[in-house]
């Protein structure tokens, strides 16, 4: 077993910083409070109020709030028509849902490599692994850049493809100036407490397409209606509904709803103090040829989820999990975003082998998530600086060996 990696010397901080953390004030509590106090704790108005706040923020015609991402991942592969006998394109440098929500619809999921650049699905990649039985493409703006959708937009119109965006990271960016969310056929979110901004748990499916809002709507609540339109037998009075799809319950609280709207109203602060510390972190990181810097590309003016720290281990006397251990030492306690899906045991069952993607495998070997979130001070941020260049400088290979 490898020895854990330690500097020496005191650690650079003396309290532990974590590698993300929610944002609560005092305007959040009152908007929660409040519905608490009020008729409705859910089914009610504060998720239509949220729907059309979101819609606003990202100029998407229609949104449908749900109970958490991976909800939103599979009603959206529910609303393209993914089923029996289909394959679904992700990436595997993504958190499983991205893929399993293919296999909650009964279909393949296949996996595309990654630019080794931007970390992001590379379209070419996208091309090769399409085949007749390709339905849709489960694109992932990994670290809240956003994939390349013009490119990945092309290819699902010219195969007659649906263009899912996981977005679970990426509320805030802009693609060629306008919002994601606006542009993919449907783009989920995540609102999970490490990201940008928080409801607890919690998502959302954004689209411009009627047909994809109507049936996100049955799949949100257990495939049922009230709308006399849609129903395939007389109502026997007001109180009638029919089930004419089968749906889940991913309905979302007004509690989170109400939650959710007051932390959208922080999110221009939100997105701000996250690109200070991104390019504070790019102008120290750039410095040291231990450290490989994600590229961004300029089409993308992108609010980061996360800060990838990627290791140029050629340059480095200890593997990454070593320097994950020295960073720990110093108290700056990080994480892994992501293992390759495909290397867990239940696809390992399923058939998955590894070399599917060696791009991503190698990304993988090499990558940890340093802190990033809207409450870190600048001392914070300058102490996550000083831990990562005195593990780098004192691991430092010697390349006239």
């Amino acid at each position: 077993m490898d020895k854990p990696a330690v500097c020496g010397g005191n650690p650079v901080r003396d309290t532990k910083i974590y590698y993300g953390h929610q944002y609560i004030d005092e305007a959040d509590i009152q908007a929660v409070t409040e519905v608490l106090r009020s008729d409705y704790l859910t089914c009610g108005p504060k998720i239509a109020e949220l729907e059309e706040k979101l819609c606003r923020i990202t100029g998407a015609k229609y949104a449908v709030v749900c109970s958490n991402g991976t909800a939103a991942l599979h009603m959206a592969c529910q609303a393209a028509g993914v089923g029996e006998g289909d394959e679904v394109i992700t990436t595997p440098v993504t958190f499983a849902a991205s893929a399993n929500c293919a296999l909650y619809c009964g279909a393949t999921p296949v996996f595309a490599d990654i630019n080794e650049e931007t970390f992001n699905i590379d379209p070419e990649q996208v091309a090769a692994v399409t085949s007749a039985k390709t339905k849709a493409v489960v694109a992932v703006d990994y670290t809240g850049q956003s994939v390349e959708l013009s490119e990945l937009l092309a290819h699902c119109r010219s195969r007659k493809l649906v263009l899912i965006e996981d977005g679970a990271h990426v509320i805030g960016t802009r693609y060629k100036g306008r919002y994601n969310g606006s542009i993919a056929d449907m783009t989920t979110l995540s609102f999970h407490p490490v990201k940008t901004v928080t409801c607890g748990e919690g998502g959302a499916v954004l689209t411009n397409n009627e047909e994809y809002y109507k049936k996100l709507l049955l799949y949100r609540t257990h495939g049922i209606t009230k709308d006399p339109a849609l129903m395939e037998h007389d109502p026997d009075g007001p109180w009638y509904y029919e089930q004419i799809a089968l749906g889940m319950n991913y309905r979302m609280t007004d509690m989170q709803a109400a939650l959710l709207i007051s932390q959208l109203d922080k999110l221009p602060a939100f997105s701000k103090r996250r690109k200070e510390i991104v390019k504070t972190y790019n102008e120290a990181f750039g410095k040291l040829p231990q450290i490989i810097l994600q590229k961004e590309i300029p089409e993308s003016d992108t609010t980061r989820h996360l800060y990838i720290l990627r290791l140029n281990l050629k340059r480095l006397t200890v593997n990454r999990k070593q320097f994950f251990e020295a960073l720990e030492a110093e108290n700056i306690c990080c994480n892994v975003h992501y293992i390759p899906t495909y290397y867990f045991p239940y696809y390992e069952k399923l058939g998955y082998r590894r070399g599917l993607c060696p791009k991503a495998e190698k990304l993988y070997e090499e990558i940890i998530s340093l802190p990033l979130y809207y409450a870190m001070t600048d001392r914070d941020v300058q102490d996550v600086i000083r831990a990562v260049t005195k593990i780098a400088e004192y691991f430092k290979r010697d390349l006239s060996e």
